[in-house]
């Protein structure tokens, strides 16, 4: 049985390359975005732009989109990345990435939880700069407390979906080189996307909560 595949901001990047990689498995791929692109119009999904993960309204419209399928996979990859430093710290910029990157993911759950079932899983991109334990840098203090957030709402949601059979994993994509990073990283989106997709496969409510690294190994919270 073709599994139904549902990932959030598939146009570029990341997202694009897990959709195109999932559309190998022979999977049902439905690819959600703003805008669309080329690119993502050339594979063989279905794509449902036009949802803002911002916007409540915009949100709740996507399970009409989706024709109230039910969802095997579902992977969150929008974020935001605005670059800043100390004392330079802008707060409208920060609730925007909390807005993006904490809230996001939430309201998409929040949305599409009643097309999951037991043996469904969600897969939420954060990164491993949101982690306090591997912490070694000051920057980026938008970024950083957004996607540290958005793993206590993993978390949170982990325990929460699990009596209904359902897991959640944090994933750190790598240093990738896209857009976000201004083509600087040290993979590209194909090996990062391979990893993730492996970590999906893989994940059940033995390891549900965790923060995988897209090479398999588990990061500090």
């Amino acid at each position: 049985m073709s599994q139904n595949v549902v990932i959030i901001g598939a146009n570029r990047g990341i997202g694009l390359e897990l959709a195109k990689q999932y559309c190998e498995t022979g999977a049902k791929v439905y690819a959600v975005c703003r805008q669309t692109s080329e690119a993502l119009n050339q594979l063989p999904c279905d794509v449902i732009e036009g949802i803002d993960i911002c916007n409540d309204a915009s949100v709740s419209s996507l399970p009409d989109k989706l024709n109230t399928i039910p969802i095997h996979v579902l992977i969150h990859n929008s974020g935001v990345l605005v670059p800043d430093a100390y004392p330079d710290i802008n707060i409208d910029s920060m609730k925007h990435h909390f807005d993006v990157n904490t809230l996001g993911p939430l309201r998409i759950v929040q949305a599409l939880v009643p097309q999951l079932s037991e043996g469904s899983k969600i897969g939420i991109l954060t990164s491993r700069v949101g982690s306090i334990g591997d912490n070694n840098g000051s920057f980026n203090y938008a970024y950083r407390t957004s996607k540290c957030a958005a793993n206590m709402i993993g978390k949170c949601l982990s325990l929460d979906l699990a009596p209904q059979g359902i897991a959640v994993a944090l994933l750190h994509p790598g240093y990738v080189r896209t857009e976000m990073t201004g083509q600087r990283g040290l993979m590209d989106t194909d090996e990062s996307a391979q990893g993730l997709v492996k970590i999906m496969s893989e994940l059940t409510l033995e390891n549900t909560g965790l923060f995988f690294h897209t090479n398999g190994e588990m990061i500090p919270w």
